[in-house]
């Protein structure tokens, strides 16, 4: 599956990529200035244009989950997942059985109301994918742990993150790679997919070696930034 991050507070770019033919958007609100209003009506457009919208929330807390959810994201991204314990918490907050998420009736994700309580919580516990990023350090020891924690659905290596921890190491780009089949080990043992953001074609064949099953593409801004250097280059040249 493709998909790239959302950064640009608009329902369009959503539209365009949803008739081009990508798989999932993952709504970057750790990253970029989107609030609850305008990451509704991202998620309505991307419902709209059959490509399913994930949230990477900011600041993890069950409400910036439940907010996400109730507008009817496909699922949940959280970054700097370094415990069992906090993936623990955020699989609770993603679920109704055995978790902790608020119930409401009247909602895009319950179909404002057609849908009956008992069933929408049970479509809802399903559907939803849950999903832990490893990008730090630290995490990597945990992450076959992390992976197994009930209700955690998919591990995404988030490589810039690690890449700047190492400051200007000049061993960081191997390094980053080892961990990085360390943590895909563990997502391939504990029988949970894996999620990476490849920076090219061979880094793509990288990613496939590994197991990757979903990869980010890019972003909007990068989209718009590569597509305008090109235009730029064949004007001017």
């Amino acid at each position: 599956m493709l998909g790239t991050f959302l950064k640009l507070p608009t329902t369009q770019v959503v539209e365009i990529l949803g008739a081009v033919g990508y798989d999932f958007v993952v709504i970057d609100q750790e990253h970029a200035p989107l609030d609850r209003a305008i990451t509704d009506m991202m998620i309505f457009a991307a419902r709209a244009s059959n490509i399913a919208p994930i949230v990477r929330v900011g600041d993890f807390s069950d409400a910036n989950i439940l907010s996400a959810l109730d507008c009817g994201a496909s699922g949940i991204m959280v970054p700097h997942v370094t415990t069992v314990e906090k993936a623990q918490a955020i699989a609770r907050a993603c679920r109704y059985r055995g978790g902790s998420r608020g119930f409401a009736g009247l909602t895009r994700a319950s179909g404002w109301g057609v849908v009956g309580g008992v069933q929408h919580m049970a479509m809802q516990d399903r559907q939803v994918t849950c999903i832990a990023m490893i990008e730090d350090a630290e995490a990597v020891e945990h992450a076959g742990d992390i992976a197994r924690v009930d209700g955690i659905d998919a591990l995404f290596v988030g490589r810039g993150d690690l890449t700047a921890s190492f400051g200007d190491d000049p061993d960081a780009g191997a390094k980053v790679a080892k961990i990085t089949t360390t943590v895909a080990a563990a997502a391939r043992e504990a029988g949970v997919p894996l999620m990476l953001l490849p920076n090219g074609k061979a880094d793509l064949a990288f990613a496939r070696e590994l197991g990757a099953s979903a990869m980010l593409v890019s972003s909007d801004h990068g989209f718009i930034r590569s597509a305008a250097s090109a235009a730029l280059k064949d004007y001017c040249d």
